[in-house]
């Protein structure tokens, strides 16, 4: 099924009365729902699928896309939603909470905006609507521990360099480790991506599954994040992983 809804979402889903997620979600999601342009509440509505119509991944992947390798004989799989790590039951993802613990470890959590999780592939969903793609928010209040520190200022080391479950650098090729005065690094431009795709090769390992990686925005905003997107795209160092990345536009999706 190529996921339709064009109906507005119904206020029982604001108030959290009519689907278990919406009392675990953070306040910062419920919010967003209610601005316009909501990229969140799109997203609710594109991928929640309506009572006997089944989300299934080949039809998302017969989608043209803005970018991506063509897949003649995609393979199908019935697949579940998970909202920022929910089903709309509110059951959380098996195993999600362990993989944000490998990779982000005790800092601010990231929930991925949707996951696709079927027998055999997991789907994880950058989604935007106005907004742009994420960077490494130490970088710009010039706190990175690689490059800003000084004298006078100690700063641990960056866990993205040191720690090995979460290094960037095992799975994207960002150059040599940044310094004092290294100039907007691979690591800080890519961060939301970068980031992402961790989280979600930490938990389709746990699960035994094949991962994509997929970026959602609307077609008239692609230029504006085109290079971006080929320049991080173009560091996956895993090919197959690589012809599993695609960007959608939204009324790809959801136009009748």
């Amino acid at each position: 099924m190529t996921p339709r809804r064009s109906s507005p979402l119904p206020r029982a889903i604001f108030s959290g009365e009519s689907e278990g997620a919406f009392g675990h979600l953070p306040e910062t999601v419920i919010a967003n729902f209610r601005r316009p342009h909501s990229e969140n509440a799109r997203l609710w509505n594109t991928f929640n699928p309506r009572p006997g119509r089944p989300l299934m991944l080949r039809p998302l992947l017969s989608a043209p896309p803005l970018w991506g390798t063509a897949m003649p004989e995609a393979p199908d799989d019935r697949l579940e939603s998970y909202f920022w790590g929910y089903h709309p039951g509110g059951s959380r993802l098996d195993g999600l909470a362990r993989a944000l613990d490998e990779v982000v470890g005790g800092g601010p959590q990231t929930e991925i905006d949707l996951i696709l999780r079927g027998a055999g592939h997991l789907v994880v969903v950058e989604a935007k609507n106005l907004s742009t793609l994420g960077r490494c928010g130490r970088y710009q209040r010039r706190a990175c521990p690689e490059v800003h520190r000084s004298a006078d200022r100690w700063l641990e080391g960056c866990r993205y360099w040191d720690v090995e479950a979460a290094r960037f650098e095992a799975h994207m090729d960002f150059g040599a480790r940044p310094g004092p005065g290294t100039p907007r690094p691979p690591c800080a431009v890519h961060y939301q991506l970068a980031r992402t795709l961790l989280i979600g090769l930490a938990l389709s390992a746990s699960l035994g599954l094949h991962l994509h990686l997929w970026l959602l925005l609307p077609r008239e905003r692609w230029p504006l994040l085109e290079r971006t997107w080929l320049d991080f795209a173009g560091r996956v160092r895993d090919p197959d992983l690589w012809r599993r990345l695609r960007v959608l536009a939204w009324d790809d999706l959801t136009a009748p």
